[in-house]
């Protein structure tokens, strides 16, 4: 070993000393803080847990089970009352009103559906644009129904939007509904070329779809218009 290794490992060893030395004497000059700032992070995860288990989780197996009538109602096609229950089983808006996702976030989706099925258009947006699910399908409804809402209140250039979104979220035959949709209201503003794409789309990419097999006479439609 060189005097210059030696020189080197005598430095780092006198530097490690010091360090150390230093860390101890700041929590013995410290100690009260430091077991403050301890108990205070003991006692936030303590807080955290507690909150958890005796309060939350609880507040959210009451609010799931709240939604199963609510749901089946909704199956049912009774939008009115899975919306705004019957005085013994809560609606879908009393769910959101008291628990909020804790119900799951399918209850934006059901809420809003409710809404645009019972003509209240706007209430649907609202609702709709609360719903944060990230599984294709059913985000891709949600983006469509926002689309229908849009068209009950007479504004087809932002619905088209949605149905557009909607039919990119969905990629698969689904899509080939919201292209439909989406190429309707493209006519109601007298767009005809884009129209025209989104049938031919259909045509080209979901000939099986239900759109699909009658999407000649759209296309037929259109030419004549144009």
């Amino acid at each position: 070993m060189t005097k210059e290794t030696k020189k080197t490992n005598k430095e780092e060893a006198e530097a490690i000393v010091t360090a150390v030395s230093k860390t101890e004497t700041f929590i013995r000059n410290n100690k009260g803080l430091l077991y403050g700032l301890l108990i205070a992070i003991i006692l936030i995860v303590a807080a955290y847990v507690g909150y958890n288990r005796f309060i939350s989780a609880p507040k959210k197996a009451e609010a799931m089970q709240q939604t199963f009538p609510a749901e089946q109602m909704f199956r049912n096609g009774n939008y009115e009352l899975a919306l705004n229950g019957d005085g013994n089983i809560l609606g879908f808006a009393q769910i959101i009103d008291n628990y909020g996702a804790k119900g799951g976030k399918a209850v934006y989706l059901y809420a809003g559906i409710c809404e645009l099925e019972l003509g209240n258009y706007s209430n649907a947006i609202s609702y709709l644009e609360k719903y944060k699910g990230k599984e294709p399908i059913l985000k891709a409804r949600a983006l469509a129904c926002i689309g229908d809402s849009y068209v009950g209140l007479g504004d087809y250039a932002t619905a088209v939007t949605y149905f557009e979104k909607a039919a990119g979220t969905a990629d698969n035959m689904f899509a080939a509904k919201y292209l439909l949709k989406a190429g309707v209201a493209y006519e109601e503003l007298g767009n005809y070329a884009k129209a025209l794409e989104c049938y031919q789309n259909i045509k080209d990419n979901y000939p099986q779809s239900s759109e699909g097999y009658d999407i000649d006479k759209y296309i037929s439609r259109i030419e004549v218009k144009k």
